[in-house]
């Protein structure tokens, strides 16, 4: 099953149905023994101090508490009133076990934070909206100045002020070393720079029906057993000719670099012949890359009209100024087609169809929507649902995770490595993605797989150089990568 990313207003839906189900106070419980778990696995040499909420987060900490207590953590909880019955409920069942309670506020969490070696997070929720009120800033602030080496901070679902549903970080939010969230991933938790304020991310699942999850989710996080089964398998008689024939059309004086890692990227993504198309010198970087020279491209459309057309095309990286114009030929084939880099263009919108992948990051994607950048970064998953409407097929929004965008929905890639926020990744990508439309998959399937594909070669590279990776490393470990995502030789990403 994949696990599913939730929007503060899914996560209520699926509360509300637990609730009506009398399921509520159980899932409570879960989410507390899974954050308890969580910290005693994190070995805590010191005392744990609980901070508790108002709403149902508060409940989830002083369940937590109690778990602690009663395997032999010294555990404190200061909290804040609360009106929350289930909340109220798991207040007197963490007396019950001997527990304490002291309010919540500055001079407390002062004397408190003078022995504490772990804080838990249990101030606020997914249901918070920015700007934080005065009194949770401070204290917030507070927990933000003890955290350092040997002090750790634990949230619970998100950390406090951030705005689940955003990849900013709104003013004076939490920062946590690690969170634990609760029944699907949030937008926060994997994107900019509030997945940084979130640290290590663990999800708990909780004991509701899949399907009141998928039902409410706002995409899915497929795992690599899922990305491994689309996967195509290479039998005994397989040949270059059954193996995909890919065109990579591109490059111009400067830029014909962007084509020739396209090139690598589809032959190390299992194509059986790769051909780069170009108008310039494109260089030989491999032997087994072939490589065409156009005298223009008005004569490359006359010497390609009557040609038997390849299995799928890449086109964009590098080629300039004729690539809008170009990518309208293209497109018109009606074949398995990637257009990137300078092939997006705000024109092609609805010259789309069913078997073409736009591979846009969000400079990009910001072009393509005639907003900022800004506004694609705060919304990664927004932004990719509304360039597949505008565009059709299907839309990788490039980054870190990227998003793919079908009609059946979206999806969010796992894993990567920062040392890829260098040029000619995406170049690969194209090539990657061309491979697999070559060799049979559906636009869906191929954009899945290889995001999947091309981050996990990408974490190999970054294990393997450390840093400075450039993006023939990447295309170097897709043999590797491959081999992982099918068979999970080196576990799955977090």
């Amino acid at each position: 099953m994949p696990q599913w990313v939730l929007a503060p207003e899914g996560a209520r839906r699926v509360d509300a149905r637990l609730e009506r189900a009398g399921l509520l106070d159980l899932a409570m419980e879960e989410a507390g023994r899974a954050v308890a778990d969580h910290l005693l696995a994190a070995r805590p040499d010191g005392p744990v101090l609980l901070l508790a909420g108002s709403g149902a987060n508060g409940g989830d900490a002083f369940v937590a508490a109690r778990h602690l207590r009663v395997r032999g953590v010294d555990a404190a909880v200061l909290a804040l009133p609360s009106r929350h019955p289930l909340t109220r409920a798991n207040r007197q069942r963490w007396r019950a076990v001997g527990g304490t309670v002291t309010a919540l506020g500055a001079a407390s969490l002062a004397r408190g934070l003078r022995t504490a070696t772990m804080v838990v997070d249990g101030l606020l929720g997914t249901g918070f909206t920015p700007p934080l009120r005065p009194a949770t800033a401070e204290l917030i602030a507070t927990v933000n100045a003890w955290r350092g080496p040997g002090r750790r901070v634990l949230a619970i679902d998100v950390p406090s002020g951030l705005d689940a549903a955003s990849a900013l970080v709104p003013e004076g939010a939490l920062r946590a070393d690690d969170t634990v969230t609760l029944m699907g991933y949030k937008a926060a938790l994997l994107f900019g720079a509030a997945a940084v304020h979130a640290g290590r991310v663990t999800l708990a699942p909780l004991s509701a029906p899949p399907e009141w999850v998928q039902e409410d989710a706002l995409a899915a996080r497929p795992t690599d057993a899922e990305v491994g089964a689309l996967l195509p398998v290479r039998h005994a008689d397989a040949h270059k000719g059954t193996a995909g024939r890919v065109w990579i059309v591109g490059g111009h004086p400067g830029t014909t670099g962007a084509p020739a890692l396209a090139g690598v990227g589809a032959l190390r993504a299992g194509a059986g012949l790769v051909t780069v198309h170009s108008t310039a010198d494109v260089p030989l970087v491999t032997a087994e890359l072939m490589v065409r020279r156009a005298t223009s491209w008005d004569a490359w459309r006359v010497e390609t009209e009557g040609a038997s057309r390849p299995d799928a095309v890449a086109l964009g990286m590098g080629l300039g100024p004729d690539a809008a114009a170009l990518a309208r030929t293209v497109l018109a084939w009606n074949i398995p087609t990637v257009v990137d880099a300078d092939a997006l263009q705000p024109e092609l919108a609805g010259h789309g169809h069913a078997r073409v992948i736009w591979t846009p990051h969000p400079g990009e994607a910001a072009r393509l929507l005639g907003t900022d950048t800004a506004g694609i970064v705060r919304d990664p998953l927004g932004a990719a649902h509304t360039l597949q409407q505008r565009f059709g097929g299907v839309v990788v929004l490039k980054g870190g995770p990227s998003v793919v965008a079908h009609a059946g929905g979206l999806s969010v890639a796992r894993g990567g490595h920062p040392g890829m926020a260098t040029a000619g990744m995406g170049d690969t990508l194209s090539g990657i993605l061309a491979a697999l439309l070559g060799q049979g998959l559906s636009a869906p399937d191929a954009a899945v797989a290889g995001v999947r594909l091309h981050a996990r070669a990408g974490e190999r590279a970054g294990a393997r150089h450390g840093y400075g990776l450039i993006a023939s490393d990447v295309a170097l470990e897709l043999g590797g990568a491959w081999q992982d995502v099918s068979g999970g030789a080196a576990g799955e990403a977090w």
